[in-house]
Formats: structure tokens, C-alpha cells, sequence
């Protein structure tokens, strides 16, 4: 997976997520929603034969919360819950 961010301010990150499809984007949308910093995280991915296909995430902050920290915060919880969630598995 590789990040391209496509423009970065102080209360907002848009990027594209090479290599992703709507599992990881939607599960870590929902986990920045969850953080009370956020104001919105929205992505799209255009269809594969009109665009790109790749998806395109924005984070916008409030209060002067970088953004960079709402998708570290976000993105290690989904981590640790993946992991969790592996062991689970592999206990059956």
C-alpha cells in the first residue's frame, strides 16, 4: 500500500490510498468518525472503467487538530483490532 497525499492544511488531508478498495477506507472512516477531533472523513473511488479506481480519502479536523493525528490514532486501532480478531481465528 503506498499513501499519496494530494493536499495537506492544517485542519484537513486528502490522499490517495494505492492499492485499497472500500474494506479498509470504509472501516477507517468509520473509526476517524468515532474521534471526536474529526469534523468529517469521506472517500470516494471512481469506477474502474471512468477513473482512476483508486480511492481518494479527506479528513477535516476542528479545534487545530492535525489530521496526520486522527489517521495514526485510527489506523492503529484498526491494527490492534485486526489483530485481536486474528486471534480469535485461529483459536477455533
Amino acid at each position: 500500500m503506498e499513501i499519496e497525499v494530494i493536499k495537506e492544511s492544517k485542519l484537513e488531508l486528502e490522499m490517495i490510498i494505492h492499492g485499497e478498495n472500500h474494506s479498509l477506507c470504509n472501516v477507517l472512516r468509520k473509526y476517524l468518525m468515532e474521534d471526536d477531533d474529526v469534523e468529517y472523513a469521506v472517500y470516494g473511488i471512481d469506477h474502474p472503467l471512468t477513473g482512476a479506481g483508486k480511492p481518494v480519502m479527506t479528513i477535516k479536523t476542528k479545534r487545530s487538530k492535525r489530521p496526520r493525528n486522527s489517521l495514526l490514532k485510527a489506523a492503529t486501532r484498526l491494527k490492534e483490532e485486526t489483530a485481536e480478531f486474528k486471534e480469535l481465528i485461529e483459536e477455533l
